[in-house]
Parts: structure tokens; sequence; C-alpha cells
């Protein structure tokens, strides 16, 4: 018990917001670049050994939720704000996880459930998270019951939370579970862009002049997949960027037959379950041989969509192998050149 009570002195110490000289609940209004924001108080203070945090979890029969977050971070900033200041998915989170914040580029020394000790950044790249926040769930056997690659919404991101509650993963996988219970309403329809090829193109030889082409897997019930379409899509230097693509859409629970680039004869719905697809829309790109080799996925704003998209068509993602690094040299970029860069718009 001592040896909790000082490191949650030694945490508060140097907490971000004491280091900054802010007051606690103080928060940058510049969604650009937030900054060091303040956890709720409730997460877990550990001494990050991710065996003795499971067995700690299991006894009060809780799971344990790994938060990779970053300072300067607007989804994580959403995801505090707005996702952790609603009663429901607060009660939720309290009652059913342990949750443990994990800082992607930080340097205390992680333990995981073979013994080995690595840094946060090391732990970071060791379970490939590529972007903040990256959420893993881990069952009772330091099993991923289910991984949130980027920001949920509020009412996906509850979903998600009874999902590994309910231990869903041992009945179904979250793709079915949310397409299940549908608690947003959204436009009910495919949208359909003459920049989509049909699918029995799928298996030809690329087009593009790079080489790749760009799957885009989405649902009729999608209220994300009508912001992409209805807003990202239409701004010109989006649609710029998706003319250096062969681009294909699929209905991740459609049951026709399309032939995939790698010769298989599979339905929507089956390809999407090989791919592991979790949310929609989820863009998978593909290399001229069809192997993928990015894939974009939960909630993402016009910058991080065409950084994606400038990533893969330029080859940047074969010399930089993580992309956080690359939207910030991006961004970096940009704003050298004049350009105002809001990451939330």
């Amino acid at each position: 018990m001592l040896r909790k009570e000082l490191l949650a002195l030694m945490l508060l110490a140097f907490s971000p917001l004491a280091l900054a000289g802010l007051k606690e609940g103080e928060l940058n209004e510049d969604m650009t670049n937030p900054g060091a924001i303040d956890h709720p108080s409730w997460f877990k203070n550990s001494f990050l050994d991710i065996a003795e945090d499971i067995a700690e979890a299991t006894a009060e029969n809780k799971r344990l939720l790994l938060y990779f977050y970053q300072d300067g971070c607007p989804y994580c900033k959403k995801l505090i704000e707005f996702n952790f200041s609603q009663h429901d998915i607060v009660d939720k989170a309290r009652a059913t996880l342990d949750v443990l914040a994990i800082n992607m580029w930080g340097d205390r020394e992680v333990t995981w459930l073979d013994g080995e000790t690595m840094s946060e950044k090391a732990f970071a790249r060791k379970m490939r998270v590529m972007f903040t926040p990256t959420m893993l769930f881990l069952d009772e056997q330091g099993e991923v019951a289910l991984r949130i690659n980027g920001y949920y919404e509020p009412a996906k991101f509850k979903a998600a939370l009874e999902y590994v509650a309910r231990h869903g993963e041992k009945k179904e996988r979250f793709a079915e579970y949310y397409q299940r219970i549908r608690p947003v309403p959204a436009s009910g329809d495919l949208h359909r862009e003459d920049f989509i090829r049909p699918l029995d193109q799928l298996a030809d030889e690329p087009r593009a002049s790079s080489g790749y082409r760009l799957v885009l897997f989405e649902q009729k019930q999608c209220p994300n997949c009508d912001e992409l379409h209805l807003d990202i899509f239409k701004r010109p230097q989006t649609r710029e960027m998706l003319g250096r693509f062969d681009v294909f859409q699929v209905d991740m629970w459609s049951k026709a037959l399309l032939k995939t680039p790698d010769g298989e004869s599979l339905s929507g719905r089956e390809w999407a379950k090989k791919l592991d697809i979790k949310y929609a829309p989820s863009l998978v790109f593909l290399d001229k041989s069809g192997k993928e080799v990015f894939r974009a996925e939960a909630y993402l704003k016009a910058f991080h969509l065409q950084s994606a998209l400038e990533y893969v068509a330029s080859g940047a993602y074969l010399d930089e192998p993580e992309f956080q690094r690359y939207i910030d040299a991006r961004a970096d970029r940009l704003r050298e050149q004049g350009v105002r860069v809001d990451l939330m718009k």
C-alpha cells in the first residue's frame, strides 16, 4: 500500500499540469495542439507491471484497458473531454475497467506478461501502436479482447465498453455486435462517387500512377461514412489526392461475391472478416501486388485522412514506419509554408 501511495505522490508532483503551471481542469482550447491533458483522477496509478495490473483488475471483476496517448493529440483531448465527461460512459468504465494511460513516446518502464521490461515508447512499438488514442482491452489472460485504433464517438465507445464488459468477444466480433445494436441513426445508404471504380475491376492491374489501390470498407448505417463522403471527400485537396489511387467501395456486410486482388472469391462480409475490419469506414491501402501496406480506421478528420493518402501514395510509409511521426512532420512542413493546419476540421 505504501508503494502505491508513494507512486501517487510522485505522479502528482510531476503531472503535466503541475509542470505547466496550470490549474486542475484547465485545458488549452486550441484543438490543433492541446498540449498535455490531465487524465481523469480515476485512471489507475500503476508501476506498469501489466501481469500484476491484470491480476488486480480480475480480482475486482474488471478488465484492464491500456490507453496509449500523446501530448498534443486532439483526438485524445476529444476522448477525455467528450467521452469521459458523460456520466453513463464514466460510470460504465469505472465499474468494469482499470484504465492505464501509457505515453506513446514515454520513458517509464513497462513490464510485459513474460517479464520483459522496456520503455513506454518501446512498448508502444511492440503493441504496434500507430495512432493515438489507441486502446487495448485485455482479458483475464492478457489477450486483446478488443482493440480500438483511433477515436470512437461517444455512442460507439459506449457500445465498445458494453461489449468488453459482457465478454462479447467470446460470442461475436465487435463489428457484428455494433451492426446488430445500431445505436446511432445514419443516412442508411452507401454513397456512390464518380471516382469509385466498379468492383469487378478490383483484381485488375492498378491504373493509378501510384500503383496503389484504396478500398473503402463501409456500411449503410454509418454516420461517419456520411461525413466522409458529404464533407471530407468533397474537398478539392482530398479529391486531388484520391486521384492517385484506384478507389473501390465494399459493403462490409454484403453477401455478394467479389474477386480480391489475390484472386480469392469472397463476399464483402467474408473479406472484411478476413482482414479483421472492425469499423466503418475503414480505408485499406494495397500495393500493386495486393498486399496491405496501411489502413486508416476510426474517427479521422480531413487533415489526418489527407495525410494517410499522401503517406501511402508518396511511398513515405516505406521510410517512416510510424504514421504519427509522419503526421507531425507534415504539419510542421505545411506551417512553414504558411498553411494553417487545423486537425479538427
